[in-house]
């Protein structure tokens, strides 16, 4: 999200607020549960995917599955901000795509930061979208993500 300005010094516009660093601090409280009922439900959500298809269909990969919840129902509004090298021909790439790149990709980056790793347990394809205008996608030209 540093690429398009959304993570960093500045808080976002108002009226809204980062819940992050909120829930990070429950975290660091021992309070889990509260983190996850909190993170389930946002009024708005903002992240990326790991592939769509020419065809429309979204694919997320999550080690945790925290951010799936939310995207598949929970958030009030979903924006995600995808580059347009995610675009994938079927399904088959798109699994494809996150298996052999993106889970790769994701896991050197973690382990350069001293982290133990990344893998993919749990998989939210969506096909559509029942309530208008709750889901926003922007495609960028630019190679953002993984």
């Amino acid at each position: 999200m540093k690429e398009i300005g959304l993570v960093g010094d500045g808080a976002p516009p108002a009226p809204y607020r980062r819940l992050r660093p909120e829930l990070d601090r429950l975290a660091r409280r021992g309070l889990r549960d509260e983190k996850r009922r909190r993170g389930a439900s946002p009024d708005v959500i903002v992240g990326s995917v790991h592939a769509i298809t020419e065809q429309g269909e979204v694919l997320i990969a999550s080690g945790s599955g925290s951010q799936l919840g939310p995207y598949g129902y929970g958030a009030g509004r979903v924006i995600w901000v995808v580059g347009a090298q995610k675009i994938v021909r079927d399904l088959p790439e798109g699994l494809r795509r996150i298996r052999e790149f993106a889970v790769r990709r994701e896991d050197a980056r973690v382990r350069q930061l001293g982290g133990g790793g990344s893998v993919v347990n749990k998989l939210l394809v969506v096909f559509g979208e029942h309530q208008a205008h709750r889901v926003t996608i922007i495609l960028s030209r630019s190679r953002l993500g993984v």
